[in-house]
């Protein structure tokens, strides 16, 4: 019940505030003048982006967490194949896709495991041929995806086939340390990639969203 008395409490608020801004375009619109209601239209409308309510929640974060270390034991020692990766993010539409692949940034730079871009540029390739798919790596610190304005840094695997992101590869260590000949991982830079907010990468989904409509 207290849980049902405060979302009345926040709507209300809400609406109130739209009532108050709304009553003061009338009074500032009498004198001539405009600015100030508009200011406060932007800030009312940002603030209804930070109570948008995501549409998507994990209920049951256990049993999330729980089913990825299940498949993390499927891969044993003495097992002549190794790896395994997965998509954290993909959207479809009309037979179009979106693929997001999030990565936290290491002394600003982020880690891709090459089998993992391998499968990504193939997928890219095939996906492109027969329809239309954008693929994004995400570099990000600590995101917090409810905030509008937080930075994330990004780029399109299309700048990635181009050459505008630098392919530097590292090797793994060995257990004395040494590093291997064989390049396990692209390292790629903060500074080559593009910094937007929150709210930005949301207006570029609906944008897609809005293309594949077309297709």
């Amino acid at each position: 019940m207290h849980l049902l008395t405060d979302t009345f409490d926040i709507i209300e608020s809400v609406y109130q505030k739209k009532r108050e801004w709304v009553k003061k375009m009338k009074e500032t619109d009498k004198k001539g003048g405009i600015d100030d209601a508009v200011s406060d239209k932007d800030s009312l409308a940002a603030q209804d982006k930070r109570l948008a309510r995501a549409k998507y929640r994990i209920f049951d974060e256990i049993e999330f967490n729980r089913g990825r270390q299940v498949l993390g034991n499927l891969i044993v020692h003495g097992m002549i194949t190794s790896g395994g990766t997965d998509v954290d993010w993909m959207i479809e539409h009309k037979g179009c896709f979106i693929i997001f692949e999030f990565k936290s940034f290491h002394n600003d730079k982020i880690n891709v495991p090459k089998g993992q871009m391998i499968a990504y540029e193939r997928l890219y390739q095939k996906l492109n041929s027969a329809s239309k798919c954008y693929l994004y790596i995400i570099g990000c610190d600590e995101i917090d995806f409810s905030d509008p304005e937080s930075p994330i840094w990004i780029f399109e695997l299309k700048q990635w086939e181009n050459g505008a992101i630098p392919k530097n590869a590292e090797g793994r260590l060995g257990e004395e340390g040494e590093e291997s000949t064989k390049h396990h991982r692209y390292v790629i830079f903060r500074d080559f990639m593009d910094e937007i907010k929150v709210t930005d990468l949301r207006d570029m989904l609906d944008r897609h969203w809005k293309e594949f409509e077309d297709t």
